[in-house]
Formats: structure tokens, sequence, C-alpha cells
């Protein structure tokens, strides 16, 4: 059977479930099709001729080397169509994006054919996504006196392909629609279960929030043809949660903009909006699409006749509407103004989702045509001997003088590039900065995929210190799903230049390591940038970015990324923990410290959050900086004690080793490289000249807490609130509660496991284990506990020293790498589960528990459905907690009173935490200019 034969079967399969043909991204079945539109007798050679041009992925995908080259022959006369002529073909190309069609348009360009050469280089002016071997072909002929290449690079220097683009409209007039009451997380948007099919664009679309849903929103745009719909978190944030570009690829799917007539299911220009503003990481993802986003500020706190803030029974501030935007209200944007109007009534400023960067990716169609535009016109400028032209906004510099620096703004000013100030810069500067660390995980991945062909990217940037593709979103389910996309995954990134989890070649087995933990391990340097397609990229050495997949990809293709420096909130600590106390209290106790000292606003949200931890290894430390994409933070910054780091980096160098002896060194020695980096920075603070990260002594911030650990007496508990009057008040991670509150409430499923735990954790479930046995309590569990330990160092560490031994002694299930699980699991008998490394129950889309049950666990996640679904009479919860609470209960089937958890954990060493005794700041230094790159 030929391949079509086989694409004609799959489009009447898609057909059955609503859908058009796949896009296309395979070259040989392209060359059929391309075989059938030269014939011109040929019975399919209508449908063949739309799949060409209407249905072929672009970049740097086998089809588009495919179809750039048969559009190449057509332009030089060689193949006739006549459908397409040479100039229909020469705005194909100009379509294409990269890779094979700018190699053919340079091709083109420098021909001897002036009547081909002239209208090729009109159309490669257009185009941004160019790389050094493009570069190097221009800059070559025009050193040897080709007109037409000089004219070229003259037009790149004056940033052509931006100025001519036409600037983005003054009004734009929306139509609402409340896509949710609360908080709107992205798995509403694309959820976690469906993430298997992230990177069929049309079949992930139909997942986006309902079936009821869609249709509104299609109802709206045929009740408003001239208008947008712009999709609302009411009383909440839109996009908490994770960073998923594949939510804002749903949401402009439905609501954005056709990007191209010639490139199937690909929108862009969204517009989003939230009574509490974006997320940051999805605001990021918002710019990528060249997208909107803005903050409504439509609910405000209400207040007393003297001013003060009313409170409700919880404790929560009473909210009242300072404006509807009830869904199918009519509103305009101002974009030259800043401003949120209804007719001709000023609602709200929305200056800042207009600042002069933010208008660039508007216009540009998004941020990656900004940041390949800006290094193409450097390029060409220097290729010229000229002064670039001044186009694109200026980086914003912000420098306070006497003013110190926090520690994310030492870190920026350490790696930033292309800046023009002599001064330090601080928070609010906008500039480019190198990036040390890059991750890609599973589900997103794909995407990334799809994201390096589209802007024609073949190899990792060499100025990367080391990137990894994990395999631990789909560890626990090896089934069809996962084997058709993770070795494609895998065999990518590998040619890539990544370190991969699984080895496409069959060299070293799985590693589902998750990957929080895996980049903890190889960030060697405090002062580095790490982005990682997850909001969970959040490490306690330098300072991590969650990105979404669009993000990722540019910073592997290019090696760098812009963003703005972000304000600091300093968290310090005082008083003494309780012995019976386990470091993930203290962690729920900051988020709750912090509400109570501020009025019960959020002033980590958006934010970086510099802890000033100390003591406690990266390991440990993790546990907190893991936690701030739940507290709504950008970052957080682990400040720690120069002997602690450099147990950190060792502990680093270590599992570095590990992998390299499974086999899982690349060509380019990317792990021998991070071992000889995490020497060089461990011999800078032995020797004191590179001491540990610090922020200067009169640095300023947003705001500080004081976490007192004195009133930390029990354990907290994360809830989510599912029976809360207020629906905005749901799933929020900002319910703290003692455990005093739950007592003799039913657990009917216990979680250890993702990334909130270390080797610690399984320490303490062995040893509480071991007490039982001394006191001769019988070991048996009336709820069934799920245990996923993070990485297979740590299970192999615990073979080693033991515990596993005892942990398989009481387990009714315990995972075989060997014969992995083919299907997930749907029912829970009262019994362990040891199961595979990896994120299990935490990310909701391989395993979940039983819809309506009650669930306490040591993930991150209590978004509705996640971890568990409702049913008709129940809501599942999700509450979280520390790892000996979650043991007791699923032995109780309950949770345990304080006294029984107290006796639980008697003589057990729990993490074992301290304030740092003296303050963990350092006396400004002469500043030292960035480099100007």
């Amino acid at each position: 059977m030929s391949l079509y034969s086989e694409y004609l079967q799959e489009i009447e399969i898609r057909k059955g479930q609503g859908l058009h043909p796949k896009p296309i991204d395979g070259g040989e079945l392209l060359a059929e099709i391309i075989a059938q539109v030269k014939d011109t007798t040929h019975q399919h050679r209508e449908d063949s001729l739309n799949f060409f041009i209407y249905n072929t992925i672009p970049g740097t995908t086998s089809a588009a080397v495919v179809k750039a080259k048969f559009l190449k022959e057509i332009i030089l006369g060689e193949s006739s169509v006549k459908e397409i002529t040479p100039k229909f073909a020469l705005e194909l190309l100009s379509h294409m994006k990269g890779g094979p069609s700018v190699e053919v348009l340079i091709d083109l360009a420098l021909s001897n054919d002036a009547s081909i050469a002239a209208p090729a280089a009109d159309v490669l002016k257009t185009q941004v996504y160019l790389y050094e071997a493009d570069m190097e072909r221009l800059e070559t002929a025009y050193k040897t006196g080709n007109s037409i290449a000089k004219d070229i690079l003259q037009s790149y220097a004056r940033a052509e392909f931006f100025t001519k683009l036409p600037d983005i409209a003054e009004k734009i007039d929306v139509v609402t629609y409340i896509a949710g009451e609360g908080d709107i997380s992205t798995d509403l948007l694309s959820p976690g279960h469906q993430s298997h099919s992230r990177a069929d664009r049309e079949l992930h679309g139909q997942c986006m929030s309902t079936p009821e849903a869609q249709a509104e929103i299609k109802a709206l745009q045929a009740q408003h043809p001239d208008m947008q719909v712009m999709l609302i978190a009411e009383k909440g944030t839109m996009g908490v949660g994770s960073s998923r570009m594949s939510g804002v690829n749903n949401v402009a799917l439905w609501a954005g903009k056709k990007a191209s007539p010639y490139v199937p299911f690909i929108n862009i220009a969204p517009i989003v909006a939230g009574t509490n503003g974006i997320a940051p990481i999805f605001l990021t993802t918002v710019d990528v699409t060249g997208g909107i986003g803005l903050d409504l500020k439509n609910w405000v706190k209400k207040l007393d006749a003297n001013g003060n803030t009313v409170f409700d029974k919880n404790g929560d501030a009473v909210l009242e509407e300072a404006y509807s935007v009830a869904t199918g209200t009519v509103l305009t944007i101002d974009t030259k103004a800043k401003k949120l109007y209804n007719g001709n009534k000023m609602l709200a400023d929305i200056s800042s989702a207009f600042t002069p960067q933010k208008v660039e990716f508007m216009k540009a169609g998004g941020s990656y045509a900004v940041t390949f535009g800006k290094k193409l016109q450097t390029f060409a400028a220097e290729a010229l001997g000229v002064e670039p032209l001044s186009v694109y906004a200026a980086a914003k510099e912000i420098s306070h003088k006497g003013q110190g620096l926090t520690a994310v703004e030492k870190i920026f000013n350490r790696n930033a590039v292309g800046v023009l100030s002599d001064s330090p810069l601080h928070a609010g500067s906008n500039v480019r900065v190198k990036v040390n660390i890059v991750g890609s995980q599973d589900t997103t991945g794909p995407m990334t995929c799809q994201e390096l062909e589209a802007m024609a990217a073949s190899t990792i940037s060499p100025i990367v210190d080391g990137a990894f593709q994990s395999g631990c979103h789909t560890a626990s389910v090896w089934d069809s799903k996962a084997k058709a996309n993770t070795p494609k995954l895998m065999s990518f990134m590998n040619k890539f230049g990544l370190i991969t989890a699984r080895d496409p070649k069959g060299v070293y087995p799985s590693m589902t390591d998750v990957i929080h933990k895996v980049l903890n391990d190889i960030t060697v340097d405090d002062r580095a940038i790490i982005i990682g397609g997850d909001s969970h990229t959040r490490m306690s050495k330098g300072v991590a970015f969650g990105a979404d997949s669009g993000t990722v990809a540019i910073a592997l293709a290019t090696g760098e990324s812009a963003m703005p420096i972000p304000e600091s909130v300093k968290v310090t600590f005082k008083g003494h923990m309780k012995k019976y106390m386990d470091f993930r209290d203290v962690v729920h106790a900051t988020q709750a410290q912090m509400l109570k000292q501020f009025g019960g606003e959020n002033v980590f949200q958006g934010r970086v959050i510099e802890v000033h931890i100390g003591t406690l290894l990266a390991d440990q430390a993790f546990t907190f900086t893991d936690w701030t994409a739940e507290m709504k933070a950008k970052a957080s910054i682990c400040i720690s004690q120069d002997d602690t780091l450099i147990q950190s980096l060792e502990l680093a160098k270590k599992r570095i080793q590990i992998m390299i002896d499974k086999g899982m060194e690349n060509e380019a020695k990317t792990l021998h490289g991070l071992i000889t980096l995490a020497d060089k920075r461990i011999a800078g603070i032995k020797s004191g000249e590179q001491p540990a990260l610090a922020p200067d002594n009169n640095a300023k911030y947003f705001a500080e807490v004081v976490v007192d650990l004195d009133e930390i007496v029990e354990p907290m508990i994360a809830d989510p609130d599912v029976n809360n009057d207020d629906v905005s008040k749901r799933y929020t991670h900002d319910v703290i509660r003692p455990v005093s509150f739950y007592e003799n409430k039913s657990v009917d499923l216990a979680f250890v496991g993702s990334c909130m735990v270390h080797k610690g954790d399984m320490q303490i479930i062995a040893q509480m284990f071991r007490n039982m046995e001394l006191q001769g309590k019988e070991i048996k569990f009336n709820a069934p506990l799920v245990i996923a330990p993070p990485t297979y160092n740590i299970v192999d560490e615990l073979k080693a020293e033991g515990d596993w031994a005892l942990l398989e002694k009481y387990s009714g299930f315990e995972f075989d790498d060997t014969n992995p699980k083919a299907s997930a699991r749907t029912k829970y008998e009262n019994i362990m589960y040891l199961e595979r490394p990896g994120c299990n129950l935490c990310m909701g889309n391989q395993e979940k528990a039983e819809p309506g049950d009650t669930v306490l666990a040591t993930s991150t996640r209590l978004f509705q459905g996640r971890v568990v679904a409702d049913t008709a009479e129940k809501k599942g919860e999700s509450l979280l907690g520390s790892t000996p609470l979650v043991v007791l209960s699923a032995i109780l089937g309950r949770f345990p009173t304080l006294t029984e958890y107290k006796e639980a954990v008697a003589g057990i060493h729990l993490t074992d935490f301290a304030p740092p005794l003296e303050e963990m700041t350092t006396a400004p230094v002469e500043f030292i200019p960035v480099s100007n790159v």
C-alpha cells in the first residue's frame, strides 16, 4: 500500500472524529503527492495540490525539504504546475519560515539570472530565521562583490523585515467570555491527561475547556464577526500552574488569528485576561504568539467607612465589582492610550500589556521573530561595517545609584548580553541574557521539537552549558501513546544535542528521573540561568524560570532569552523548628504567614522569592523552591552558605558521574564539561575569590517576609477547599490549615512522590516502619499508599543502604523496568505500591486516583480534576502534606491526631533546619560592567 493510500485511510478515521486531514511532515509522503500533482490526469491530483499548498508543515521537517526543492524547480522552470506560478512559488517559500526554504531562497538570490535573483532577494529580505550557515553564505557573496547580497544585507541592517510590517491596530474591539471563575489553571486549557495529543494541534484543541464552552465561543464569534473573543479568568488569575504552550495554542486556535493561509492549525495573537492578571509563565507564552494579556483589576477589596478592608468569616478579603466583564460584553482595547474602554467609559489602565517590547512582539507576530530579527540585524551591520539602525525598542536599562543588588539582579548582571550601561542594572530592566542550562520534559517535548523545526534550528547552541530531555511525565505507563511519542522525541533531542533520559539507541536503560531533580543536579553554578519546560523548573542553585515549549526551543537554539529583571521578595526565618515538624510544614507555613502579614495580598506573585535558607543542601532546599510555583512566584533563589554550596556541588558531581557511567554522555562531552564547571566553581568558593551568591546589604526588595518557626506547631496542609461558597477561592494553594482541622477525616488514597520529595523522605518512610516493628505494631494499610521515588539514584542508594529492602517487605507491588505497566491504574487496593521513579499521580495524565477520592499527597497539584476527578456525589480532593503525615494517614485510613502523629515520628530525624546565625548578605563592591556582546 502506498503512503498516500495510508494517508487516505487516516483521513477517513479523522473524519469520524470531526477532524481535518493531519498536517504532513513526512518527505516520502509529500514526494508521492508531488508526483500526483505533476500527473495532470491523476484522480487525486486536486486533493494532492491542496495538500501540497495548504497542509504541509514548514520549517525543517523532511516534508519542508521536499516542498522547498519542488518550489525551486518551478521557479527555475524545471517543473511546471499551472496552479503554481513562479511568483506564487516564491510566496509559498516566504511562509515556510526557514531552513530548506531559506537555503532555496539564497540559492535563487545568488544565481546569475537577474529575473530570478531580484524577486527571490525581495522575499529573502522578509525572512528572519537565518542561522550561521545562511549568514555566512550571504557574507561570503558580499565580500566577492555580489550586489544582490549587498542589497540583502543592507535591508537586514535596516531591519526592514520588521519596519515594513504594519503597526498594530490602534483600537481592538473584543467580546468577553468568562472561561471560569477563580484561578484558571492550564489544565483547563490543555489537560494533562491529553498531553499525548499536543503535537496534533487540531486534535488537542478539542480538549480545551468543555464542548459547551467551545460552542459558546463559536456563537460569540458568529454574533461578533469583526471582534476577537477575549477569554477571562473572573475573580482569578489566568494560566496558573504550568507553562503550557499547548494551552495558549488552544486558546489561539479557538479565539486567535491564523498565522498563515498556507500553514494548517497554527494560530497566533490570542487575547486573554484575568481579574488578577496572567500567571507569569503563561504571560511569557502569550508573548511567544504575539498575543495580549490584560490585568483587569475588575474586582477590588471592599473597604469599610474607615477605609479598612472588610473580611468574611473565613478571614478572606471581601471583593466588590469595579466593572462588569460578563460574557458577551463588548470592550475596546486602545493600544495607543493603553486603556480599556466600554464605549466611551474608561475602565482600566492596561499599560503593562503594551510595553515597547510587547508591542514589538505583537507587530512581529510573536517574540521569536524579534529575537531572531535582532540577531540578524546585528550580523548584517557587522558584515557591512556599519552601525545598526535604532529600530527596536532599546533594552530597558534601569540603574539606581547607591542601591545594592538583590541575588537575581546579580545573576542577570553577570549573564546579560548587549547591555550599553556601565552601571549595575536593577529590577525593571529588560535585557537579553545567556542561558546556561535548558530542560525539556516529555509531554511538552514534542511541541518543542515542532518549534525547533519551525524556526529551522538543527543543533543546540554551543553557548549552552547543558540541556536535558526528560522521560518523567510519561514514566508510569509504557502504553501505546508513550511508545508512539517517546522514542521519536528522544531520537530528535539526542540528535539535536541534548542529554536524553531514554536512549533512542538502547545503549543504556530507560531513566525516568523527575526532570526538576536532574536539572537541579546538572546546575553547577549558583549564578546560572536555567530555562525549563515546566512550571516547577525552580532550582535551588542559580535562578530558574519555568517556560513554555517555545521559549525552551529559543533557549536551545540561541542560548539566550530576553526578559525583564524581576522584583524580589526576601524571605528569612527566625525561631526554632520543632523536632517533630517536617520541612514541608515550613514551606506551607511560609505561604500562610506571608498572606497573614500582607492582609491576604500575595506579594510573591510574579516576583522572585529570595529565600535565605543557608544550611540546607540543594536536594532539601529544592522542596522550598519547587513549591514557589504554587506561590505564583516567577522564580526563586536559595542563598546558601559557602560550605553548604560546596557540599551541594560535590553531590551534583557524583550524580552527573552516575549519568556518565550509565552511558548517557553525548558526543559533545556535555556531562564531563559540567563536572569541570563544578570543579571550577568549588575552587572559586574555597579560594574566597567567588564566594556563594549573596545579595548586597543595601539591596532593595518589594517586600520582606519573616517566617516564625516557633509558630509552626502542627503539620500544615495545603487544601483545595473544594466546598468554599466562593468558587474563586477554590484550588488556589492559598488555603493552609493545621492537621487538627481534619481530625477523623477519611483518606482514600495516599501518595508520596513527585519532585517535592528527596532521598530523606524515603528514609523517613523506612524509619517509620522500623519504629512500628520495634513497638510490635502491625504494618497494615487502611488506604492505598503509592510511592514514586523521584530518581533511580535514590532507589540505588536506598538498596545499597538497606532501606529499600524494608520498603519491599511491606509493598504489595514493585515496579519492574523489564516489564513496565502497559495500562494506567484505575483501581487501588489497600496496599503499598512501589512505583517507577517519575511524576506518577502528580501529572494526572497516566495514573489517577478514583473519582471522588480524598487524596493526601506530597505532590504539588491540587487543581480540579488533575490528580482526582469529581463525581456527581462528591468532589475529588487533593490535599497536600509532608511525607510522614501522608504515610501515617495511609496506615490509619484517616488523618491522624496531633498526638498520633508525634508518636509516629518520635526519634525520627526529619529535615534538620535552623535559620542562619548571621545575615547572608555582602557589602557592595565596585561594579564591573557586563560584557557588551
